[in-house]
Order: structure tokens, then C-alpha cells, then sequence
């Protein structure tokens, strides 16, 4: 039999009225379809994922309730206090690091659209400072990657967020200025959000994975913390 679809027309119909109703009396009275509908169905399709990341990420190999996003947003420091996102996401970050931090692989499920991407998005200080270092040494691999035409075919360029000027303490002449001006790496897709109801969609999602892979590797590898030296136990020493 083919593969049936990880989520319905009610999942779309559920994310769209969550979008015109953002409240909690709205959403406590529809808690039932949200887990049955939205989240299981996400659940279901991060298990289908895993065996195809434990082959070509397998750094990347986490347990499906650790890769799934919150519906409930943050609103401790925004000015909109709307209660829930109107999207479900799943972030595969690599081992060891914490859940939004480094480079990863992502896709979410919304009311408008169906996206997936992979790359390193808004990293933290240090860790962008440590991709842009990797860039000066290892720009003609990087070019390689982000110009590949086969990942281009699948996914765009996501928005780079890019200074206006080098970075302190960068050359500004450098061959990878102006990729080292970017403060974020990655790549994405969007699609209409009917893509989630094809009976492929983790095929052709793990299709997009692979492709992206080697950028995702590249982009942890000045990140991937170095072993910590052995300590030695001073007092099993000989005494001079």
C-alpha cells in the first residue's frame, strides 16, 4: 500500500482558525485536535526522519519529543502577547549542543506554509565569530557548497542578515568578505502549506536533508567543542 500522509486537511483547517483566534479559550477548547491532528502527526514524521539522519547526520540523532518546538510562544519581551505560534517546528541541532545553537536541520508546518531548511540561523556571539574565523580559512569549500546547483534546485539562499561593512578585526579585502559579513548561514524552502498532505513528504523532506548535510557540517565543524585534556591525578605522581 502507499505511505499515507503524516497530517490531513484538519491539521491545515486547525493551524488557519488557531491564526484568526490566537487565544486560549480558543485553543484549550480545541487541545483534542491539536495533539491528535498537529502534534502526533509531527511526532510521527520526526521518527520517520530519524533512521535517514542517523545515515548521512547522524550527530544529528535526537529524540523526537527533543526535536519538536513548543506551540506556545514567548512573550515575555515582544510587544505582541498572542499566546501560541501558528506553525509546529522540529529542529534537528547537533549533539551536544543546545537545542537552537549551532548549525541544524528544521521544518515547521503552518497556516500559510510548508518550509525546510537547514544551515546555522542567528547563532550566538561567540559561535558566529567562529564561523566567520572558519570562512577565512576555508572559503573556496564554503563557495562550493552555498553555489551548489543540485542544493539550489531545492532550496534558496535564506536571508543573511548581512553587515554593511567587515566585521572588526576581519580584512575587508578578504575573497570571503562578503560572506563573512553574513550573520546567519542556511537555506530554506517554502511551500504551500497542501505540501504536508502528500503521502511523500518525508521522502522528499530527507531528499532536501541530505543535500544540505555538507553545508551543515562545515558550518558545526569550528564549533564542535574539542576534547577536554585528560586530567591527571597530581597526587599518583613521584615527588621530585
Amino acid at each position: 500500500m502507499p505511505p499515507a500522509p503524516f497530517f490531513t486537511s484538519e491539521t491545515l483547517r486547525f493551524l488557519r482558525g488557531l491564526k484568526r483566534n490566537n487565544d486560549r479559550d480558543w485553543f484549550q477548547a480545541r487541545r483534542e485536535i491539536f495533539e491528535r491532528a498537529v502534534k502526533a502527526p509531527m511526532l510521527a514524521l520526526i521518527e520517520q526522519l530519524t533512521p535517514g539522519i542517523a545515515d548521512y547526520a547522524p550527530d544529528h540523532v535526537r529524540p523526537a519529543a527533543k526535536c519538536l518546538f513548543r506551540i506556545y510562544r514567548d512573550t515575555r519581551f515582544s510587544p505582541d502577547k498572542s499566546p501560541y505560534k501558528t506553525h509546529l517546528g522540529a529542529w534537528w541541532s547537533h549533539t551536544g549542543m543546545p537545542k537552537t545553537s549551532g548549525a541544524g536541520f528544521y521544518t515547521h508546518i503552518g497556516s500559510t506554509e510548508f518550509v525546510v531548511g537547514a544551515g546555522a540561523f542567528m547563532p550566538e556571539k561567540d559561535q558566529t565569530l567562529a564561523i566567520r574565523r572558519h570562512l577565512l580559512e576555508h572559503h573556496v569549500e564554503w563557495k562550493s557548497l552555498i553555489q551548489n546547483k543540485k542544493l539550489l534546485r531545492e532550496f534558496s539562499v535564506y536571508d543573511p542578515m548581512a553587515l554593511t561593512r567587515a566585521p572588526k578585526g576581519f580584512p575587508p579585502d578578504h575573497p570571503a568578505i562578503q560572506w563573512i559579513q553574513w550573520r546567519q548561514w542556511g537555506v530554506t524552502v517554502h511551500l504551500p502549506p497542501e505540501f504536508a498532505l502528500r503521502p511523500t513528504l518525508a521522502a522528499d523532506i530527507e531528499k532536501r536533508f541530505r543535500l544540505a548535510a555538507p553545508l551543515v557540517r562545515f558550518l558545526n565543524a569550528p564549533l564542535v567543542a574539542a576534547p577536554r585534556p585528560r586530567r591527571v591525578w597530581t597526587a599518583a605522581l613521584p615527588r621530585k
